[in-house]
């Protein structure tokens, strides 16, 4: 697992690697444009070689482009998808001209009518953007089901993948926080087993593409996204390792994006970058001495053809 945060490309693309560097990381998340605005532009290639190379050279061995959260491709509104449109294209572009492993996309508000014309319409932008694009993935952010938010169960998540049209470079994002907001408890390893293999069964893990690691002030199934920071919410330490301890994570690039410490929350820290790489850590172990423990017992003996 690549193990990671949020960090600022303010000042050039290459200073976002600066930023990683010095929080330890080896992931790190991007937004591609101001996400205050809605103009954006494609990068340079001197830009995006210039990155490509900082990131060639550092401890840091990927990076995640997130597309702004003024983006709503299911939106009833013509101008408003049509510059959610724009930007996600933009977005797509970058991060194949910077190397991302991939862009994350939150799939959308149906605001007011149907979830299934809001899913219809945010499939067509995403098979736009995808068609006006090309290799960087797409990858669809599960959400805390505030409101009309798309994306807040592994079903509706599954239908947009479907709606899009289940093309390759389409996938998903899970979200620590958002999933116990979302009724998923995954406060524990065998809470956590439950949800992987409920997202097996429903999207299929290859879908899977990148994580965030938050942990949230709100309890399970609030449907309130507020992130709190590393073992301080209702997940605590004991949440966070089971959820960075899944087996199907393995490899994967996690971000942080909490809110850090003090008057400034100025995001995530070093310090909490290496506490969850301690969590990691410890929730490996606790899940191998679990699993040392069920072979020996006597079921689990007679399954391996063992005695009793």
């Amino acid at each position: 697992m690549l193990i990671g945060c949020h960090v600022s490309p303010a000042g050039g693309l290459p200073k976002a690697i600066e930023r990683g560097v010095e929080r330890s990381c080896e992931a790190i998340q991007i937004f591609n444009q101001s996400p205050r605005m809605w103009k954006g532009r494609a990068y340079a290639d001197e830009e995006a070689a210039a990155f490509r190379e900082a990131l060639s050279a550092s401890s840091v061995k990927a990076a995640v482009i997130h597309a702004i959260y003024l983006l709503n491709v299911a939106s009833e509104n013509p101008d408003i998808r049509r510059k959610s449109l724009q930007s996600l294209t933009v977005s797509l572009r970058s991060g194949k001209a910077i190397g991302a492993v991939g862009v994350v996309l939150h799939p959308g508000s149906a605001k007011t009518g149907s979830t299934a014309s809001a899913i219809k319409r945010a499939a067509g932008a995403i098979r736009e953007a995808l068609a006006e694009s090309e290799d960087c993935p797409l990858y669809l952010e599960d959400m805390a089901g505030t409101g009309g938010m798309l994306g807040r169960s592994f079903e509706e998540l599954a239908e947009l993948i479907e709606a899009s049209g289940a093309q390759r470079r389409l996938g998903v994002c899970l979200d620590s926080c958002h999933l116990l907001a979302s009724g998923y408890d995954i406060r524990t390893r065998p809470g956590m087993d439950a949800v992987t293999a409920d997202f097996e069964r429903r999207i299929g893990i290859d879908r899977l593409g990148c994580l965030h690691l938050n942990d949230s002030m709100t309890p399970l199934g609030s449907n309130r996204d507020r992130h709190a920071n590393i073992g301080e919410g209702e997940l605590g330490d004991r949440g966070c390792a089971a959820f960075l301890s899944a087996p199907q994570f393995d490899r994967l690039a996690c971000v942080l994006e909490t809110p850090g410490a003090g008057k400034a929350r100025g995001g995530s820290t070093r310090d909490e970058v290496e506490l969850a790489r301690k969590l990691r850590k410890r929730g490996l172990s606790a899940r191998k001495r679990a699993n040392g423990a069920s072979a020996r017992t006597p079921a689990a003996r007679r399954r391996a053809g063992g005695t009793s």
